[in-house]
């Protein structure tokens, strides 16, 4: 199938085109409000030591892009890199090795970040995720809220999986995958994956002298796949490898999101794009905003439903949120972050969506405004029973 973009032709599969990298990787710049940059281990880190002066260009290049209007979200690894030289031992080889080295690390790894982004009067945020923070959707909640805190707050964001308690069974065991989640979860435009190799190539490179670059991709298939490679064993630090970037790719396609890899350790990685750096994109098929609908429309049963009034039905139709106040009756036991079906006092389904309240608060506080929401619960909850963001109406 073709995609035609700014009046140019890409073909699904394989794109070998002479078309300008720099209108390439312009584009998904250019049209995005929320971006999730991705570095690995080997970025920051160097011999147990923070890489500062590299720091200092990536928090130049996302204040950049911040002055712009975009809001980042940092994703980066390091801590057991940071860490592991302090336990007196070479290797960090048993998961309870590792997990004392993060811990270290982690600290090492936040102040070098924040110190960093100090110049320029910006704030970090540190976010320590599990695997069950992305999966479970009233930790799905909580966290991307926190995160949408952090950013109405003008603070960057700085994920990392929390590896001081994971375990190997719940661990995403890579941070492109980890990305790849949250660029899902908060609805963002690109996935940017800083690595060792400048994208995609037919072949590994650095094994293979005559492999061929791939600009462009509007699909990823299994030809692919078989053209992806496991993480450079020359590095020594680091989980992650192409095959586990398009794998962090597609989780980021299916959510509307597209994907560029490209070569982290330039002086300024993200300008570098801009400027027309090689790159692979990977181009996503719809809006973050279209595939979580369909997401909400098709994968998800409810498990109770919400009786609204007229009004509220009329709202939701317009695009607003569902408040307590037009709400008049709940059917079935759901816990918070439940999928609930939405009813028209006529019985008729309007809509689905992932409530922010459990069955039971909601009953509280039926047909209440919302300023009386926090005084019947004893808490300040999320200001909509459900936000328009996390529903589907049926039109």
């Amino acid at each position: 199938m073709a995609c035609l973009v700014n009046g140019f032709i890409f073909s699904s599969g394989i794109c070998h085109t002479s078309v300008s990298l720099r209108f390439m990787t312009d584009t998904p710049f250019a049209s995005a409000k929320r971006i999730v940059v991705k570095t690995g281990s080997a970025l920051v880190a160097e011999k147990g030591t923070p890489r500062h002066a590299w720091l200092e260009k990536l928090a130049a290049d996302i204040v950049g892009l911040r002055e712009r209007g975009l809001e980042v979200i940092l994703v980066s690894s390091g801590a057991v890199a940071l860490g592991r030289a302090s336990l007196g031992s070479a290797g960090t080889r048993r998961l309870d090795q590792k997990q004392a080295a993060a811990a270290i690390g982690q600290l090492r790894l936040m102040s070098a970040i924040g110190g960093a982004f100090e110049p320029h009067g910006v704030v970090i945020g540190q976010a320590l995720l599990t695997l069950g923070d992305t999966e479970n959707r009233r930790r799905w909640l909580n966290a991307r809220a926190t995160l949408e805190t952090l950013l109405e707050a003008g603070t960057v964001p700085v994920i990392n999986e929390n590896d001081t308690v994971a375990t190997d069974e719940i661990r995403y065991g890579d941070n492109d995958r980890l990305a790849a989640r949250v660029a899902q979860m908060m609805g963002a435009d690109v996935l940017v994956l800083l690595s060792d190799i400048d994208g995609l190539y037919t072949a590994d490179p650095r094994s293979h002298p005559d492999a061929t670059h791939i600009p462009h991709l509007n699909e990823l298939t299994t030809e692919h796949d078989a053209m992806a490679t496991g993480a450079n064993a020359e590095a020594g630090v680091g989980s992650g490898g192409m095959a586990t970037k398009l794998a962090a790719a597609r989780i980021a396609h299916a959510a509307g999101c597209s994907t560029l890899i490209t070569i982290g350790n330039r002086e300024h990685p993200l300008l570098s794009i801009e400027s027309g750096a090689r790159c692979t994109l990977i181009s996503a098929a719809t809006t973050p905003a279209n595939a979580r609908a369909a997401w909400l429309a098709g994968h998800l049963t409810p498990e109770g439903s919400i009786t609204l009034d007229e009004g509220a039905a009329k709202a939701l139709r317009g695009g607003a949120s569902l408040l307590a106040v037009g709400i008049t009756g709940v059917t079935g036991s759901f816990e918070r972050g439940a999928a609930v079906a939405l009813n028209a006092p006529s019985g008729r389904t309007v809509g689905k969506g992932v409530t922010a309240y459990s069955s039971s608060e909601i009953q509280r506080v039926i047909g209440c405004h919302s300023e009386e929401v926090e005084a019947i619960l004893g808490y300040r909850g999320r200001p909509a029973i459900i936000h328009r963001d996390d529903m589907v109406v049926v039109r």
